[in-house]
């Protein structure tokens, strides 16, 4: 058996697992709508599998819906929204949604592996990858590559825990809201 022969199942394996990963996230994040309007002006994660999503307040403006993986598309109530920190939660009526695996961006390190899905320009449910370059308790900055209609997405570890909602691009980095943050945020706005 050659060496190429050899290696070719441990990277069968890795694409499995990154196809995997890919689909797992793409079922927890939405797209946003504006309502009447048509087209993405954002992305958003299932927080709770009775119908909470979580997004960025910029994304969060005026009459929206979003569509779900299965491609029900569900009009959407803003029942908190936090400029400051540029985060909003969404109610959809439904239930049984597949929730996201929320991660500790506590615990992110410098150089680890996250990926990024949303909804750029048009495409529906990207993914990109990159490392984190820095973090800190208000922000996780990234290597990836974010466009219009990435915000508010998941960015997850290489486990698909989500650690932080994407929000913007400042000096050619991916800037997250970290999922620390995201939670305090739903303990706040939503108690209960």
């Amino acid at each position: 058996m050659s060496a190429i022969a050899a290696a070719e199942p441990p990277a069968a394996a890795l694409d499995a697992a990154a196809a995997g990963l890919a689909e797992r996230l793409a079922r927890v994040t939405v797209e946003v709508r504006r309502r009447g309007r048509g087209g993405a002006v954002g992305s958003g994660v299932i927080w709770h599998p009775d119908g909470l999503i979580l997004t960025n307040a910029h994304v969060a403006r005026g009459d929206v819906a979003v569509a779900l993986w299965d491609g029900r598309v569900l009009a959407a109530r803003l029942v908190a929204r936090d400029v400051r920190r540029d985060l909003a939660a969404l109610v959809v009526s439904a239930t049984g949604l597949p929730a996201a695996e929320i991660g500790d961006s506590g615990g992110l390190r410098v150089g680890e592996l996250v990926v990024a899905v949303g909804n750029p320009l048009g495409l529906v449910r990207a993914l990109t990858a990159g490392l984190v370059h820095a973090t800190d308790r208000r922000l996780i900055q990234a290597d990836l590559r974010l466009a219009p209609g990435n915000s508010g997405g998941p960015l997850a570890d290489a486990r698909g825990r989500v650690v932080g909602l994407n929000a913007m691009i400042v000096g050619g980095l991916a800037v997250a809201v970290p999922s620390r943050e995201a939670r305090r945020f739903v303990q706040e706005q939503l108690p209960g």
